[in-house]
C-alpha cells in the first residue's frame, strides 16, 4: 500500500484537543483520518448521521428543567440531605 502526503486545514484548538484524545487511545491524527476515510468508503458516505441537535428538549427533560428551576426559586419547599443514610431512611418511611 502506497501512501501520499495530504495537507488539510484544521482549527488549531480542535487539532490540539483531538490529538490529545487520540493519543490517549493509542492513535495518531493520521491514523484517525485514515480510519475515517476507510469507513467513508465502506459506508459509501459519511459513517455517521449529520444533523442539527433537537431544537426542543424531550418532554421528560423539559419537565426536569422546570422542576430544577422551581427548586432553586423555592428551596424552602424541599428537604436537603447531607447524608445518604438519612435520605434512604426517608425513602423507606
Amino acid at each position: 500500500m502506497s501512501t501520499v502526503s495530504t495537507n488539510i486545514r484544521i482549527d488549531s484548538s480542535v487539532k490540539k484537543e483531538s490529538t490529545a484524545l487520540l493519543n490517549g487511545l493509542g492513535l495518531s491524527l493520521s491514523d484517525a483520518v485514515n480510519m475515517f476515510l476507510h469507513q467513508t468508503i465502506l459506508h459509501n458516505g459519511l459513517p455517521f448521521e449529520v444533523k442539527y441537535p433537537e431544537e426542543k428538549p424531550s418532554a421528560e427533560l423539559d419537565e426536569a428543567i422546570k422542576e430544577v428551576r422551581s427548586m432553586s426559586k423555592h428551596p424552602e419547599k424541599y428537604k436537603v440531605y447531607t447524608d445518604v443514610d438519612e435520605a434512604l431512611k426517608d425513602l423507606k418511611a
